[in-house]
């Protein structure tokens, strides 16, 4: 009957020893799954943040050629009503002086009231796409 005494303890041991090392298995097993799921966690926010800053960066450069187009386009336009103001004014100007010097035989200032007629038009119209833009 000793035999079977001495083999208990022995037994218990192993046992002992093996269910400690399968404590130690799982704990291992678990902290790494809990590191992966870390480093996959930081690793997607690293992503997420690089990708805003690129958005970011290029949502700049889109709205610093959107806007030098815009200028341009207001100074162009700022041009040609500038030009159609100085010859709306050179109009007015030989209006007024051939309605000076129109006799009652001559009709020349129908002329001119409809070519000023037509570049008004053409000021009105630049006019509209200059609020537009604004």
């Amino acid at each position: 009957m000793q035999p079977l005494a001495e083999s208990t303890p022995i037994h218990s041991r192993s046992a002992a020893r093996s269910r400690s090392s399968v404590k130690w298995f799982l704990l291992f097993w678990i902290l790494m799954i809990g590191l992966g799921f870390y480093a996959v966690y930081s690793y997607t926010n690293h992503l997420k943040e690089q990708v805003l800053s690129e958005l970011g960066t290029q949502s700049q450069q889109q709205l610093t050629v959107l806007k030098t187009e815009y200028e341009s386009r207001i100074d162009v336009l700022s041009q040609q009503v500038k030009d159609l103001q100085n010859t709306v004014q050179t109009f007015n100007e030989l209006l007024t002086f051939t309605k000076d010097n129109a006799s009652n035989k001559t009709d020349n200032s129908n002329k001119l009231y409809t070519q000023l007629n037509e570049v008004r038009k053409q000021l009105a119209a630049l006019q509209k796409e200059m609020d537009l833009l604004k």
